[in-house]
């Protein structure tokens, strides 16, 4: 029986994980104590003798568990920032194409996406790799998430009962531009310039919608719409993707739609002149745990889908 470590689990995702894994009878999931959480000694132990080690640590505390980790054998799933980019590292996105699932399969590094990155990435990578849009595209990317995504300092601040009335309404942030999943965004999907991204935050708990605006003529020559829809179902076959039917829910785009699920559904929108693309998803599933899941399951070579809400 494989032994799974989760290095850092009382953040927002690793207690999910955590949670979830506790609940398989084909793994064994090494914890450590609270007193013992930020021992470097303990955390050496757990991060060579495990199979598998994911890390939902800050930036800095994944790359010091990447450079206490010896054991050569050692699997490691980092949902930090800190690798996504990084030489060597696998970007753990399986429903991208056939190759990046291969590749998670044997890697011994893979990087948990982004959650808002993952949506861009999941609408823009398939239009780059078919050719449907230029490496030197200008793309804009608005992207509404709950408060979850924000850690527990600002799950705090939403759930106060005499919080900021300005909570109630979605704000906007990131606006300086210099936003830790531009880099992700940009390199994965081989842009030769960072989209303009909006990341807003609004007053529900988890759940997300990332959408991309194109004008037709940024396509290549006899490249629409309905060509973009063909690629899409081609590509996200499902279980965990799929591609959703125009229209949303009488017209409107909720980004609670897939609150408690690890899937993420597709759609094109708009008109002959300007395009939406559109990945609804939860910002805790697809966008953090459930794609750590994925990609533990990948690495164990178990049914993708094992333990996944879809």
């Amino acid at each position: 029986m494989k032994k799974i470590f989760v290095d850092g689990n009382s953040g927002t995702t690793g207690l999910r994980i955590t949670e979830r894994l506790s609940e398989r009878d084909d793994i064994e999931l090494v914890t450590l104590p609270d007193n013992k959480r930020h021992d470097v000694h303990e955390r050496e132990k757990a991060l060579n003798e495990s199979d598998v080690s994911i890390l939902c640590l800050p930036d800095d505390a994944a790359r010091e568990a990447v450079a206490l980790t010896k054991n050569p054998d050692t699997v490691i799933i980092d949902a930090s920032t800190a690798h996504r980019t990084a030489k060597g590292w696998i970007y753990g996105f399986p429903e991208l194409s056939a190759e990046f699932e291969e590749k998670i399969k044997i890697s011994k590094r893979i990087a948990v996406p982004g959650c808002h990155a993952g949506g861009f990435v999941s609408l823009v990578y398939p239009l780059i790799k078919a050719g449907y849009l230029p490496h030197d595209a200008h793309l804009v990317c608005h992207s509404l998430t709950g408060y979850s995504g924000g850690g527990k300092k600002m799950i705090a601040q939403y759930e106060d009962s005499e919080r900021d009335s300005l909570l109630s309404a979605p704000r906007q942030y990131g606006t300086g531009q210099i936003h830790k999943h531009l880099a992700e965004m940009t390199s994965v999907c081989e842009l030769e310039t960072p989209p303009i991204f909006c990341p807003i935050v609004a007053d529900f708990y988890s759940g997300m919608e990332v959408t991309v605006a194109i004008f037709s003529d940024m396509l290549k020559d006899g490249v629409g719409a309905d060509e973009i829809e063909a690629l899409y179902r081609k590509t996200y076959t499902g279980p965990v993707i799929t591609y959703e039917e125009r229209g949303g829910e009488s017209g409107f785009y909720s980004a609670a739609s897939m609150t408690g699920s690890d899937g993420a559904k597709i759609t094109v929108e708009g008109n002959g002149e300007r395009i939406l693309l559109i990945s609804r998803f939860d910002n805790l599933g697809k966008g953090a745990s459930g794609a750590a899941l994925e990609c533990l399951n990948l690495v164990l070579g178990v049914d993708k889908t094992n333990g996944l809400t879809l």
